[in-house]
């Protein structure tokens, strides 16, 4: 039975009256266009049908929780872990993915109604697609993360550019990584270009943040992962013929990934046991770096997988 507070369109079982432009509750949300207020209210954006649909089914079937992470001044601090705040979309799109309503069904979040130029203040897309949910941080810790039983972990060091970032998780989440980390030289995870370009893949796997390269160097090693990064300046091994060159790639493996256009510090690269480049056989100067990370990540898991 509806709530009469809360009536729903019957078109499309939507939660009203809808939101619009002038809504308080939408100008809150729209300050999470702001890295800042993200991470003081531990909230994100999550745009479109795939991340929302993907959101919504780890609601269901993860059961999200605050899970305790230590106690401050007396007060016990709690770590958000990805659970749905708010779903808002426009009737139209509500038509369009009416398995998203099933979804949200099973997560048992309710759907509010939405206008276009209400969910348009949240997004930066041209055309936005009329779906938007409100998670919170979906952060793990480091040392769940990366196990004994980890095989594949990615590492994102100084990596500025939230497409490439995302599109780095995406591949990851196709690989078969166990996690990706971003350290906190690297770009907001929960920037929505981020969020977007991951399609989906930020509800996969887990995801670390705010963390130092060595923190996480030191603990791969620890944990018996060899640790690779992915650098095209000599001396490095030829990522076709690990054999050869002395490198087992179906060893468990730690990936480091840097900065898009300057690669990794000198610093960076000898925390790692080797370089590895990606040999360029016609013309190209040098492979964009969500390009490059699908070869390497796939490299390993073909040998994780058939060796």
């Amino acid at each position: 039975m509806s709530d009469p507070a809360h009536p729903r369109n019957s078109a499309t079982n939507l939660t009203g009256p809808p939101l619009t432009p002038q809504s308080k509750r939408l100008r809150e949300a729209v300050k999470l266009t702001k890295r800042n207020w993200r991470t003081k209210m531990g909230r994100f954006i999550v745009e479109g049908p795939q991340a929302v649909r993907e959101a919504l089914i780890h609601q269901a079937t993860k059961k999200p929780h605050r899970a305790t992470v230590g106690v401050e001044d007396g007060q016990t601090r709690h770590r958000p872990t990805g659970a749905i705040l708010d779903v808002w979309a426009t009737s139209e799109a509500a038509e369009r993915h009416p398995d998203i309503l099933e979804h949200a069904k099973a997560a048992n979040i309710p759907i509010r109604e939405a206008t276009s130029a209400a969910l348009a203040e949240l997004t930066d897309t041209v055309t936005s697609q009329d779906i938007v949910a409100i998670v919170e941080h979906i952060d793990t810790e480091l040392p769940q993360a990366i196990t004994k039983d980890s095989k594949l972990v990615v590492v994102l060091s100084q990596v500025r550019d939230p497409g490439n970032a995302g599109t780095v998780l995406r591949v990851a989440d196709a690989a078969g990584a166990d996690s990706v980390i971003f350290t906190n030289s690297s770009v907001d995870v929960y920037n929505p270009k981020t969020v977007r370009a991951t399609a989906g893949s930020l509800f996969h796997l887990p995801v670390v943040t705010g963390v130092g390269l060595p923190e996480v160097v030191e603990l791969a090693r620890a944990r018996g992962l060899q640790v690779l990064a992915a650098d095209a300046h000599p001396p490095a091994h030829d990522l076709h013929v690990p054999w050869d060159a002395g490198l087992d790639l179906s060893q468990p493996t730690t990936w480091v990934f840097g900065n898009e256009a300057w690669g990794l510090p000198e610093k960076d690269r000898k925390q790692a046991d080797s370089a590895v480049a990606i040999p360029l056989y016609g013309q190209a100067e040098s492979l964009n770096l969500a390009t490059a990370a699908a070869v390497c990540l796939y490299e390993s898991a073909r040998n994780h997988n058939y060796t």
